[in-house]
């Protein structure tokens, strides 16, 4: 399955549209990478519990993507747009959601 941000496939025509599709991941955050997070933010730095939260959820909604893309028959989702959001109260779920538009290509 090819994944890919920009409109086609380099060298590759697409013989058929299936639709835009999405994946989505929520993950909720927990106390103590918080407190970490948040002394992390004062004394500056980056904070890798955060970033693997992030890689992590990102990964989940990719693998979504993929999956829905190939129960309708594609070979590849073009187009693909990742978007972040911070939820729930107090902002303590993270949301990535990817959407794209599934395609068989040749």
């Amino acid at each position: 399955m090819i994944l890919t941000t920009t409109p086609s496939v380099e060298g590759r025509k697409i013989t058929s549209y299936f639709g835009v599709i999405t994946g989505e991941a929520i993950m909720g955050a927990n106390i103590m990478r918080d407190i970490f997070a948040s002394i992390t933010d004062v004394i500056g730095g980056r904070s890798g519990a955060y970033e693997e939260k992030l890689q992590e959820a990102r990964h989940i909604a990719l693998k979504e993507l993929e999956e829905r893309a190939a129960r309708l028959g594609a070979n590849a989702v073009v187009g693909i747009d990742l978007d972040y959001e911070v939820i729930g109260q107090s902002g303590s779920m993270l949301m990535v959601s990817a959407s794209g538009t599934a395609v068989r290509i040749e």
